[in-house]
This record gives structure tokens, sequence and C-alpha cells, in this order.
């Protein structure tokens, strides 16, 4: 299962974003769910009298145990002494071993000794000693690079703060209309990064020629001050004086502006030749600042 993971988080496919985020959620949620039922089961009275051989066993399996066998594992493969001695100390934690134990009680009718709680408790151990001391273990075994963010094989880059996305649609009248990418002149640091044509989506490059109902999609700087944007609705009801007259004829107060229009369920960014009709509902931009 890790081995998938892996191999699916360095693979580009369509909504990986928020297949991601959806695992991610049920993940923590499943961990929640099985360590409360964990939990449940074990009685918390029994594990003082089996808290020193789970100590022993635990360092037995920390300290000789696994290094054994990670190094047995991975000296084939000629990983460096550090790097060997890190996935040694990156031990037991977790809930799978706990799952184990109650699968051997069940299938056990008597055992000697209390393996369910001996079992929990090392889980315990392990969480608090090797969990902890694991980041502090890296840095002391110079395992860490701090250039490189693991979760980059996750990030959508279009939520990384400083990019976002503009769609602009290319009509019959459009500047940008039958020309090569070469020669149009797109807004400063702006960069077309991908155009949509009917069912196709092309990575264009100096060459390629813009048609008629593409649809351009544009990478821009994302504005730092969004807090300064106040945002307000201005609907449109029955018998509204505004009705069947344009955006241009529409007079908001001083320091307002129309930047959208929502009908039904359609949004559109208005002209000064847009038609307001019953029901619509204005977006109004408003300055904060000219306000206070």
């Amino acid at each position: 299962m890790d081995l998938c993971g892996i191999i699916l988080g360095n693979q580009k496919f369509p909504n990986k974003k928020a297949l991601v985020y959806f695992f991610d959620g049920i993940t923590g949620l499943m961990q929640m769910l099985i360590f409360f039922l964990l939990g449940l089961l074990a009685t918390p009275s029994r594990i003082p009298g089996i808290f020193i051989p789970a100590l022993c066993i635990m360092l037995f399996l920390t300290l000789i145990a696994r290094p054994a066998a990670v190094f047995a594992t991975l000296r084939p493969f000629h990983c460096s002494v550090r790097q060997q001695l890190l996935v040694s100390f990156a031990g037991l934690r977790g809930a799978a071993s706990i799952v184990f134990a109650i699968m051997a009680v069940v299938g056990t009718p008597v055992l000697g000794n209390d393996l369910y709680h001996i079992v929990f408790c090392i889980v315990l151990l392990s969480i608090s000693f090797q969990g902890t001391l694991l980041p502090l273990c890296a840095k002391l075994l110079d395992m860490t690079d701090r250039n490189i963010d693991v979760m980059k094989t996750f990030s959508d880059y279009s939520e990384e703060a400083e990019l976002h996305f503009i769609r602009v649609k290319v009509t019959t009248q459009h500047p940008w209309a039958g020309k090569e990418l070469r020669f149009v002149t797109l807004p400063p640091d702006t960069l077309l990064i991908m155009l949509l044509r009917d069912d196709e989506r092309i990575i264009p490059d100096g060459n390629t020629v813009l048609h008629e109902n593409d649809i351009a999609v544009l990478g821009a700087y994302k504005y730092a001050g969004e807090n300064d944007i106040s945002l307000q609705e201005h609907p449109i009801h029955t018998g509204s004086e505004w009705i069947g007259k344009t955006i241009q004829d529409f007079s908001p107060q001083s320091g307002e502006l129309v930047i959208m229009l929502i009908r039904g369920e359609q949004t559109i960014l208005p002209k000064g030749g847009t038609q307001i009709a019953e029901d619509d509902i204005l977006v109004l931009y408003s300055d904060l600042k000219k306000e206070d």
C-alpha cells in the first residue's frame, strides 16, 4: 500500500489535488476511528503489570532487532549508514501492531501472557520515544533537506499564494484572434499557459495560433491586499427602476464598481452594455480605505 502511494504520488493525472485531499481526510478519519476502537479494548489498570516486559521488548526491538533487520535489508542497496540508522529509528509506531495482536488473541483460546496489553503498551512507548525524537534523530544524522518540500508532490501550485489563473475568451472581434502567440501582447507579468479549444487542451508555444472561441488561461500574480476588498450584493427585485437598463446606466454610490453579475446559476463579468434583468444580483466592490 505504501509503495502504491509513493508511485501514485509521483504521477500526473486529472483531479490529483482533490483526490489527495479526499484520501488524506479519509486517512485521518480512519486513524481516529481505529484508535478509538482500540482504546475501548484496553484496560488501563492492566498497563502497570505489563509495563516492564513491554519496555524491555520495545528497547530490544528499537536497539537490536529492527536495526539488524534494516541493515541486512538495505546493505545490498548500498544505502549509507546514516540512512540505515534513520530507517532503523523510525520504528514500530502505529495501530497495525495492535490490530495484529487482536488477531492473535482472537485466534488463540488461551494465552499465558496478556499479549494485547503488552503490544498496546509497546506501541504507546514507541510513539512517545521514537515518534517524539525522530525529528531530532534526523537532524543529528544530517538527514534533513531544507531546500525540498516533500509535500510539493501533492501540492496545487495555484494555491501557492503568488499565482492565480485567469480565463480569457477569444471572441471574433478580439485583438488576439488569428494571431500567433509570439505576436500577441499580453498584460505585464502574465503568461499564457493553456488554450482550451473545443474538447482539446493545448500547451501553447510561440507558433500557436489563437482561434475564435478559444479560451486562453493566463497565469498572473495574486493581489496581496485581498483583505482590503469589500464586496456587497445589490439584488434587483421586481419593479426595480434598473430593470432593462445597462450597467453603464447603473449609478452606485461613489467609490463603488459593479464587478460581477449573478443571474440564476450563471456568473457574468459585466460590461458597460450588459443589460440588467429582474432577479439579477449585482456584486459591488467598494474601497474600504475611502470608507474609513
